[in-house]
């Protein structure tokens, strides 16, 4: 498999050579932005990892050209950038899958064997189901009974969460720590807020609450009455 490495960091494209090298896979690697799509053309490798924020021309530029000219490479972007807006950004702008810096190797390893399997032509929905709540991580979308809602990056950052294991019991530290990458709570009771509000645009205008809560555990998401 031939990968184009985009990324303008030497550290992190130097730790990228040397891993994937060692796995076998053929590489190549540029630090500036603006050589990406000359490199893509001429040397039309399987896939591209691609950082997001490169100098003279953004990732999110490079993937929008890709799709515009219909490239048939896999492209997976990496970022620092780890809120949801900013995943939904990378998605939107055409990347296969979005990897939040710093990342483990072997989650790398898994998510190229993943895209090496995926028609790059060939769009595979990616949704979270949960009863009448359905998810696309694709557009971050969510809809209930067909009605769509409109959440906040945080609000969906937390949905996504219990979403991801319904009827698995979420501490308010693991949401915590999940979402907003703290382990303790600087307002006391940031969760408990949000949680609320999902409420109210989730189970709120409907038949029947999803979202439970177990008294001095925590919440869990789950269509059973």
């Amino acid at each position: 498999m031939q990968i184009l490495i985009v990324e303008d960091e030497k550290k992190v494209a130097d730790f990228l050579v040397r891993g994937l090298r060692a796995e076998g896979y053929f590489i190549d690697w540029i630090a500036d932005g603006s050589e990406a799509m000359g490199a893509l053309i001429e040397q039309k490798p399987d896939l591209v990892i691609l950082d997001r924020m490169l100098p003279k021309m953004d990732g999110l530029q490079i993937c929008r050209l890709i799709r515009a000219q219909q490239l048939p490479v896999r492209v997976l972007m990496l970022s620092a950038l780890a809120e949801v807006s900013d995943r939904v950004d990378g998605l939107r702008a055409g990347a296969d899958d979005y990897l939040v810096k710093p990342f483990a190797f072997e989650e790398l390893l898994a998510r190229i064997e993943a895209l090496s399997k995926r028609n790059p032509f060939t769009h595979i929905e990616r949704k979270l189901i949960v009863g009448e709540l359905e998810l696309d991580l694709d557009t971050m979308q969510v809809k209930r009974s067909g009605n769509l809602l409109s959440l906040t990056a945080k609000e969906l950052a937390v949905l996504e969460l219990l979403m991801s294991s319904p009827q698995k019991v979420f501490s308010r530290e693991r949401i915590l720590a999940t979402v907003w990458g703290i382990n303790e709570d600087p307002l006391t009771n940031v969760v408990d807020v949000y949680i609320r509000r999902l409420r109210k645009k989730v189970d709120a205008p409907f038949n029947q609450n999803y979202i439970k809560t177990l008294r001095g555990i925590g919440y869990c998401l789950s269509a059973e009455i």
